[in-house]
């Protein structure tokens, strides 16, 4: 019996992308070896991973920390309406039409957040893709990519405009080469207050897959060409060079001090707040895996109760007004605040210390 064209990669799969003289069968063979690794599956992060599946590539880790709401599906093409409704973990919802859409690959869904305690074991891959929305995260990315030699991908997209750089360690200048300290994070526009257009995100993520191909396919000679950082405005369709990254810059600390300042916090104790919401994450670096079993019945009495495998979720009494989302790793999204202290106080009232 003729086995389905899906069971095995077969030459009509591909066949449009193996007609490029840049990729090629051998190209193509390299995209089918190669492990990539996507942080964040938001607006960019959605088209990067669905634009990788489809072309190819044979390992795909998808790590994010959220949940699908309904204000995500204007831009982030790989969820449902019943995505929303089911409150899935965007890794989970993101691999569940991923395998839909390519049999032939390997999906690894991670929910987790991706912070200095826990970003390093996720890097077992051959290159990484930006798809935050925060810049600390990308800061962590960079100390990551730079430490264990691998390429990555940067992204950033509000409003109507987008960024996009490619980088290869040791052979483009790096992030903090281009910019040394990070912004203050009051500085920046965010999609909450600036909004974003879908197009601008898929332009954006479009233009990260393609880098992120090409570097697998031709290696440091692709990253050697980079055109530096560049910038997109889709409403007036301008694409703009903002700065050059063809070598590492003397002195940057990253590069060639080899300090890695984003990765050594990994002991320590954070929160965020996260873009689009008005909710605080708190990580705890000592929490460890939470009996999501034991909390649920912990909080029965404090007001209406929410269970998934991956969260329990609890719409507070007192204070009224407050949604508190628990997971397996320890993380806390108090939802309904802003105030990260009042956030931190609530975590150590109904998790604990």
């Amino acid at each position: 019996m003729t086995q389905p064209e899906f069971d095995n990669p077969s030459p009509g799969r591909y066949q449009r992308q193996e007609l490029l003289p840049q990729i090629g069968p051998q190209g193509q063979q390299r995209l089918g070896q190669s492990r990539v690794l996507v942080v964040g599956c938001g607006a960019l992060g959605s088209i990067v991973c669905e634009m990788l599946a489809r072309g190819g590539v044979g390992f795909l880790r998808i790590v994010d920390r959220d949940l699908v709401e309904l204000s995500n599906l204007q831009r982030q093409t790989l969820f449902s309406e019943r995505d929303a409704a089911d409150s899935l973990p965007k890794s989970i919802a993101a691999a569940n039409r991923l395998r839909e859409i390519n049999s032939q690959i390997q999906i690894d869904a991670v929910v987790a957040d991706a912070n200095a305690a826990s970003v390093e074991r996720y890097a077992d891959v051959d290159l990484i893709v930006d798809g935050t929305d925060n810049v600390a995260t990308r800061y962590l990315l960079n100390d990551l990519a730079v430490k264990e030699g691998k390429a990555w991908i940067y992204g950033a997209c509000v409003g109507m405009e987008g960024r996009v750089l490619g980088i290869w360690p040791g052979v483009t200048a790096c992030l903090r080469c281009l910019f040394p300290e990070p912004p203050s994070a009051a500085s920046l526009p965010t999609c909450d207050t600036a909004g974003v257009l879908g197009p601008a995100a898929a332009v954006v993520g479009a233009m990260q897959a393609a880098t992120a191909m090409r570097f697998l396919v031709e290696g440091e000679a692709a990253a050697r060409q980079s055109p530096g950082l560049m910038a997109i405005n889709v409403w007036t369709r301008e694409f703009r060079s903002m700065a050059s990254a063809a070598t590492p810059v003397n002195g940057c600390a990253c590069c060639t001090g080899r300090k890695f300042d984003f990765l050594s916090t990994k002991g320590m104790d954070f929160t965020t707040n996260l873009c689009g919401r008005r909710s605080v994450q708190v990580v705890r670096a000592a929490a460890g895996m939470i009996d999501l079993g034991m909390i649920a019945r912990r909080w029965e009495k404090l007001g209406t109760i929410a269970r998934s495998p991956w969260f329990v979720r609890c719409a507070l009494s007192d204070p009224a007004g407050i949604d508190l989302t628990l997971f397996a790793d320890g993380r806390l999204l108090v939802h309904g605040m802003t105030d990260p202290m009042r956030a931190t106080s609530l975590y150590a009232r109904f998790v604990g210390n």
